[in-house]
């Protein structure tokens, strides 16, 4: 992405990243739902295309947010798992979903984890993160 940034504000940065739905949902699927594969990200009811998929992988892939691996139960496969700075996207997604939950028309059911993150405080963050790292990063 580098070239592109109109300014060096910290938000700025983080959204021309992660500014467009899909590659938060990416990142929601790895974090929430255990998605790591291609044709697993294309199976989420937001509906992504296969071209705009693979583009935005790249583009994680590309800053440093997902790794790409080969998958060892079959050699064309490819596995994606995130980083310590995608880990790190936890929080900015925990308040999202908050936020949803409360002033937009969402599952109640499917905004729990959301709830129970945020009411468990800076410590339920930290071991959802730690979760994560052993099967994100520590996976091989």
């Amino acid at each position: 992405m580098s070239g592109k940034e109109k300014s060096n504000c910290p938000i700025n940065l983080s959204l021309e990243l992660v500014g467009d739905r899909w590659t938060l949902l990416i990142i929601r699927d790895m974090m929430f739902a255990g998605k790591k594969r291609f044709r697993e990200f294309l199976q989420s009811d937001e509906g992504i295309s296969s071209r705009t998929l693979a583009d935005r992988l790249q583009v994680l892939q590309e800053e440093g947010i997902v790794t790409r691996h080969d998958d060892p139960s079959h050699k064309l496969k490819t596995i994606y798992r995130l980083t310590p700075a995608g880990i790190d996207f936890l929080p900015v997604l925990v308040s999202l979903g908050v936020w949803g939950n409360r002033y937009r028309a969402a599952d109640p059911e499917l905004g729990t984890v959301a709830e129970e993150l945020t009411a468990g405080g800076p410590e339920a963050i930290l071991r959802m993160k730690r979760q994560l790292a052993a099967e994100q990063i520590g996976a091989e």
